[in-house]
Order: structure tokens, then C-alpha cells, then sequence
């Protein structure tokens, strides 16, 4: 035992058996033992007039899930002083408003000064209801809480740290929840934090040291500091330049700027790291984060312990490459350099990308080898997946033919005047076209995306992120590479940027202040779970492609056969194949349903029936489970119409808007399909197949959209722009416009600049 100020302090703890602390947050779910601080401002009503009845409750059900989970849960809580305060407060106006009221009446009652109080008073007065609180919240899931209440000389008297730390295991043991205050009602005033210039020693003065001293003294995997903030910012929270730090590693402190404590109780945030970093050295992980705010503070814990991305994260292991948020800022400022180059410049760097895409093949196909090796090893990839993943000299070649087509038609996409009025005389006003800003591409299993994507984020001058999938690591990592030594032929390297952290794709879709536009590219369930996640950024893409063909009683029978096999057997994998076939009541039992139903049988594609196609036949083939069903294999549903009329209503019922077929001859039954079917893509007598933006002509697609905001069908450059109005006057204002004024409003609309088309 040393002393400073006459604060006895324990140097370094022991050392851990359970090893060092996490590095990751997806660590974290690996948590055994947890200790949850709450702060003042977490336990208190915002009034100051009592206890945060519903958060609390919130905090109690999470805490009892974790611990139910096998977990073992502690919590060390303040509030005490702060409840007792508001107690006593309570009292005093009582007691003071009835005295002023027999003595001085009632115009007196605002003049009443409150005495300052003093805190050994109000934790008396605040532990006993703060604790049979938590009793009978506890009590609601059947678990039992235990109150201790410790003092800085119970840690350095060796019987009674022992004790405490037997009387905690034991506790642990038995499946109760150990809820740990500072036994304020006898401690001495605190001390001014004159052990905060380092980080080997800590003394117990407040709930945030006592939980680290807690926490590496029962060797916790996890500490939970929750107060009013969202975590660690390089500056005081509130002011214009404040960033959230994701993660805060030890060393950093000089770069942070701290500012005032808490509204409620004895700490302030330059006490929580430093209580963190010494509880980070001792071996147990930490997370400051919000228990306050009404939107996340329900889940707050549970989110934590599953690695989301919540609070500010203390981690001992530095990443080898910048983090997500500077790659985000990174691709924003690349992303504003590259719109600002001239248009030749941006197709020189995707000639350049197709180029290297033949030039190095070789290594390209290398790469791939590996994944496809690591993926059939591990055996956890499906068959459509695995072609999805695998690369050839063929597609290669294809997709170098589809970049150079993209620099071709890219020339006057991005500041393309699309409307000119005159507002006035002497003042023009103009729309141009100007990218969307910081694109989040996040694909599964292709590779070949990577390159199509790079190449229209170019073309259209946005930023890029990409995640890729695991499965497609090596291959991902030598595109991107050769993406950026396209880029930096004009010095725009930072534009496209790949996440290779252990970023989780949800952590991804809530970083609305660095990313515009979020576009899946893989599973129905990808573009779901990401529609989900997405706080705040819009998501372009469908979840589902559930395409139909309608076979007409006046369709060819030379054409039916050959757009089925084409739509359902081409790919069956692909979001634009065939998933259900409506065949006209008139043609069962003719030859050319026979022809259909023995074709489909060749290609072995497994046939599900409608309820209505099931009802015509005696022996039917199994019945469809759903008819909003997704095969994306070599099966289909086969389903039975009245007419077009019935057709368009099936389509419109169980279709999910992507792609959409009749074949007919007749030119009045196509035309009524085609105008009233209303999905992005409405063909007549052509596969499913052709809904594809190469196939379109756009060179690449960064993927098919049925949204009916912005971009719809298959989104190629035009998709990823977005405009800006540009208004020229001189000396124009509003005032001269008015009844009286001396100018007149004009709006006249200009021809448009002459496009180039070569």
C-alpha cells in the first residue's frame, strides 16, 4: 500500500488468469462475467425529481436476460446521493412551505432558499429506497439482487478484500445479482483527482473507480460504464467538431479535450477513462456508452455484449489500416476530388481498370483459386453460390468489355445541364447533374461486382465503400488494388475504398453522417437484414426477385419454350430468372403445355403447383407452400389464369415489382400487360434474363432497384446521380420582385446545352 494525498491507492493488479481483454468488439459476445456501472445521470429523471422509474426497469430486464443467458452480472450503481438529495429537497420545501404558510402566507412561498445539502445526509437517506428498488424489479424475473456496500479502506485491508472478494463469488455462485454502491453515507468528502496524471494507480472516490477496481479484482471480462453520453468524443460533447470515438486506444488521451462532469453525481468523463484504462490494463475490456437516450438505452447492454457498434470501445490492439469512419471520410474527399476532375480524365482511369482486369489475369485467377479452395474446404457455401464466387478468363474479358462501355457513355454524366430558365433579366438559373456522394456497396459472393461497381462510382464521381463477403477475401483484396493503381493515374486513390475490418454490415448502415446511399448486392435476406439496419440512409435495391412469365392462349409455340428455358434454366441463381410460370386456363391439356411441362422436365427443373393448377389435376405435383417464393434454383410454381386481366392481378399480388413477362402474339393483350403491370421491368415476348444493366446497354449495374423513389430497374451511372440548382444573377433581390418593385419574374425556359455524343 502507497499513499498520495493521503488516499491510499494499490499499485498494478495481479495478474489475470483469464488472460488479457478483448480485442474486438465481436469478442465480446464471449463475455462470462460483466459488470454494469450506472451513472448518476442514468438512474435519475432528467428533473431531478426522482428516479428514472422506466429506464431503470429497461436496465433490470436487460441485465436479467444476460444473466439468465448463464452470464454473471454485477452492477454498480450510484444514485444514492442523488435520490437522497431529491428527498431531502422534498422534505425541506415541505416543511418550509407549511412554516411560511402559518407565519408569512403564501406570497412567501418563492422566496424559500433550499440549504445546501450535504452528501453523507443524502446517501443515508437515498440507499435504502434505491436498493429496495432494484429488489422489486429483480424480483419481476425471478432473480434474486444482494446489496454491498463498500469504502476505499475495504480494498486495501487484506482480511476485508478477501471477504468482499468471497462474498462476491459466493453471491456469483448462487446466481444473484450483486448490486455494489460506495458506502457514501461514511466515506470522506472526495479528493480532487490528483492521481489523473497516470495510469498505474487508482483509488476508489467514486462509483467509476470502484467498478474498474471491481472489475480486475473479480477478474471481468467486460465493464459497462453508461451515462449521459453517447461515449469518449475528441472534444466536449456539443460543440461543432465533437466526434464520437469508436474505439480509444491507451496513448490517446492527449488527443482528447475533456469537459465538465456529469449533471448529477461526483464524476465527470476524465474519471471514466481514466477508470478504464486502468481497469484495460488489469485485463477487462471496456465500453462507454448512452443509457440515457430514449431510443437505444432499451437495448443498450444486450448491444454491447453482441458487438455492436455502441458507445466508445477501449481496446488495448490497434488496427494495422485506418477505421471505418476514416475510410468513410477518405472516400468522401477522394469522391469530391474525382467529380472535379474533367470527364475524359475519369474514363482514362476506367480504360485503365479493364486494361489491368486482362493485363493481370493471371494473378486475378490466382486469387480466386484460393477462395474457391478455402470455400469448398469449408464446405458452408451452396453450389449457386460457389459459380456466384468463382472467376474465368471468360468473365474477365466480359467485364473489361462492360468497363470500357461504361467510360464510353460516361463523358457528359456528371454536370450535365438538364433544365435552363431564365428567373429574370440577368439572372439564369440552371440544374446539373452532380454525384449522390459516398456510396456503401455491400455484395456476397461475386467478385466481379467489385470491379462493375468501382467503375460507375467513377464514371458518376461518388465516393465508394465496399464490403464483400468473407468467402471472397483474396480475391476482393487484388481487385481493389487494381482499382486504386487505376485511380491513381490522376491521384484520386482514396475515392474506392474496401472495408476490411471486422466491421459488422449493421455497424455499417448506421453511419449516416459518412454515407449517402446504401446498395446491397447478394440474398433476399442481405437486403433485408440491411433495409432493417439502415438508420437514416436510404437502401437501393429489392429484396426479393420474384419474376413471372404469363403464357397467352395466342402466344408461339415456337417462342414459349425457348423464353421459359432461357428465363428459368439460363441462371437459375439470379434475381431476374423465372420463379413463376401463369399459364392461360385454355392451354392445359393442349399440346403446348405439353411441350412446356416435358421441357421443364428435360432441364430437371422441380415443378411446384399452384392451388388452382392443383385443382385441374388428379395427380398433382407437391403444392406450392407460398406463392411469394423465392427458389432461385431449378424450381418453379406453375399457376393457372383466367386471362391477362387475372394475370396482372397475380403479378401485382405475390410479385415482388422486378421483372415481369407475356408472351403473345397478339399486339392489344401485350400492350394492356405491358401499360398495366407495374414493376420495373415489363417485357413482351423476351426472357426475364434481359434485365440486366450490361444487357441494357449501361455497361454495369450496381444492382436492380424496384423502389419507386429515384432510381428504378437496372441502375447504371444515371442511377447514381443526383442534381443541384446553380443560379447566376447580379445584384438580385427578392425586394425588387415584390408589387412595387421594379422587376418582374420571367421564367423562361433556355435550350439546352448541345450534348456530346461521341
Amino acid at each position: 500500500i502507497r499513499c498520495w494525498s493521503n488516499i491510499p491507492f494499490i499499485t498494478m493488479p495481479l495478474s489475470r488468469a483469464h488472460g488479457k481483454s478483448f480485442a474486438h468488439r465481436s469478442e465480446l459476445k464471449h463475455a462470462k462475467r460483466i459488470v454494469v456501472k450506472l451513472g448518476s445521470a442514468v438512474v435519475t429523471r432528467g428533473d431531478e425529481c426522482g428516479l428514472a422509474l422506466g429506464r431503470l426497469a429497461s436496465i433490470v430486464e436487460q441485465v436479467s436476460m444476460l444473466q439468465n443467458q448463464g452470464r454473471e452480472m454485477m452492477i454498480v450503481t450510484s444514485g444514492a446521493v442523488a435520490f437522497g438529495k431529491q428527498r431531502l429537497r422534498h422534505e425541506i420545501l415541505l416543511s418550509q412551505s407549511v412554516r411560511q404558510a402559518l407565519h408569512s402566507g403564501q406570497s412567501q412561498l418563492k422566496d424559500m432558499a433550499i440549504p445546501v445539502l450535504e452528501a453523507r445526509a443524502c446517501a443515508a437517506a437515498g440507499q435504502s429506497g434505491l436498493m429496495a428498488l432494484y429488489e422489486a424489479m429483480f424480483t419481476q424475473y425471478s432473480i434474486c439482487a444482494a446489496q454491498i456496500l463498500v469504502t476505499n479502506l475495504d480494498f486495501h485491508d487484506e482480511q476485508k478484500r478477501r471477504n468482499l472478494n468471497g462474498t462476491l463469488h459466493e453471491l456469483l455462485r448462487m446466481n444473484i445479482v450483486p448490486i455494489i454502491n460506495t458506502n457514501d453515507a461514511v466515506v470522506p468528502p472526495p479528493e480532487p483527482n490528483s492521481d489523473l496524471q497516470g495510469v498505474n494507480v487508482i483509488s476508489v472516490k467514486d462509483n467509476d473507480s470502484l467498478a474498474a477496481r471491481l472489475a480486475v479484482e473479480m477478474k471481468t471480462d467486460l465493464l459497462i460504464v453508461l451515462s449521459d453520453v453517447e461515449g469518449l468524443f475528441d472534444s466536449p460533447p456539443g460543440s461543432d467538431d465533437a466526434k464520437l470515438i469508436d474505439i480509444f486506444y491507451p496513448g490517446d488521451q492527449q488527443s482528447v479535450t475533456f469537459g465538465t462532469k456529469s449533471r448529477v453525481g461526483m464524476g465527470g468523463m476524465e474519471a471514466k477513462v481514466k477508470a478504464a484504462l486502468w481497469a484495460l490494463q488489469g485485463g477487462t475490456s471496456v465500453v462507454i456508452a448512452n443509457g440515457t437516450h430514449p431510443k437505444i438505452s432499451g437495448h443498450v447492454i444486450t448491444d454491447i455484449v453482441e458487438g455492436k457498434k455502441v458507445g466508445t470501445f477501449f481496446s488495448e490492439v490497434k488496427p494495422a489500416g485506418p477505421t471505418v469512419e476514416q475510410q468513410g471520410e477518405m472516400a468522401r474527399a477522394g469522391g469530391r476530388t474525382l467529380a472535379a476532375l474533367q470527364p475524359e480524365q475519369r474514363a482514362e482511369i476506367i480504360y485503365r481498370l479493364a486494361d489491368l482486369l486482362t493485363d493481370q489475369r493471371e494473378e486475378i485467377l490466382l486469387a480466386n483459386k484460393k477462395d474457391l479452395e478455402e470455400a469448398e474446404n469449408k464446405g458452408k457455401l451452396a453450389l449457386p453460390l460457389l459459380k456466384r464466387l468463382s472467376l474465368s478468363t471468360s468473365k474477365l474479358n466480359s467485364l473489361a468489355i462492360g468497363l470500357r462501355q461504361i467510360a464510353a457513355s460516361s463523358q457528359d454524366s456528371v454536370g450535365r445541364v438538364i433544365r435552363r430558365t431564365r428567373i429574370a433579366k440577368d439572372l439564369d438559373l440552371e440544374q446539373v447533374t452532380v454525384p449522390i456522394g459516398v456510396l456503401l456497396v455491400i455484395f456476397e459472393s461475386r467478385p466481379d461486382c467489385l470491379p462493375q461497381v468501382s467503375a460507375l462510382a467513377i464514371a458518376s464521381g461518388n465516393g465508394l465503400l465496399l464490403k464483400g463477403g468473407k468467402e471472397a477475401a483474396h480475391s476482393n483484396q487484388i481487385l481493389h488494388h487494381l482499382t486504386q493503381e487505376a485511380l491513381s493515374i490522376h491521384g484520386v486513390k482514396d475515392a474506392v475504398q474496401l472495408v476490411n475490418t471486422r466491421e459488422e454490415v449493421e455497424d455499417l448502415c448506421r453511419l449516416d453522417k459518412l454515407i449517402d446511399l446504401i446498395i446491397p448486392r447478394g440474398s433476399s435476406q442481405l437486403v433485408r437484414n440491411i433495409q432493417k439496419a439502415a438508420k437514416g440512409i436510404p437502401v437501393m435495391g429489392h429484396s426479393e426477385g420474384i419474376c413471372h412469365v404469363y403464357v397467352d392462349t395466342d402466344a408461339s409455340v415456337e417462342k414459349v419454350t425457348r423464353i421459359i428455358r432461357d428465363s428459368k434454366c439460363e441462371y437459375p441463381a439470379a434475381c431476374n430468372a423465372l420463379e413463376t410460370l401463369l399459364i392461360h386456363r385454355d392451354l392445359l391439356r393442349t399440346p403446348l403445355f405439353d411441350q412446356i411441362i416435358d421441357m421443364l422436365r428435360v432441364e430437371q427443373v422441380k415443378i411446384h403447383a399452384g392451388p388452382k393448377f392443383a385443382s385441374y389435376l388428379t395427380f398433382s405435383p407437391s403444392e406450392v407452400k407460398s406463392l411469394r417464393t423465392e427458389y432461385g434454383d431449378l424450381e418453379c410454381c406453375i399457376e393457372v389464369v383466367d386471362g391477362v386481366q387475372e394475370a396482372v392481378e397475380h403479378i401485382h399480388k405475390y410479385g415482388s415489382s422486378h421483372t415481369d413477362v407475356i408472351i403473345t402474339e397478339n399486339e392489344k393483350t401485350a400492350e394492356f400487360f405491358l401499360q398495366h403491370v407495374d414493376s420495373a421491368c415489363v417485357f413482351w415476348n423476351a426472357s426475364t434474363r434481359f434485365s440486366d444493366g450490361y444487357r441494357f446497354g449501361l455497361g454495369a449495374e450496381v444492382g436492380i432497384s424496384t423502389s419507386r423513389i429515384h432510381a428504378r430497374g437496372p441502375v447504371g451511372i444515371e442511377g447514381l446521380l443526383t442534381t443541384k440548382w446553380l443560379l447566376r444573377g447580379d445584384n438580385h433581390v427578392v425586394s425588387d420582385f415584390s408589387e412595387h418593385g421594379s422587376m418582374k419574374y420571367l421564367h423562361e425556359s433556355l435550350p439546352l446545352p448541345q450534348r456530346n455524343t461521341n
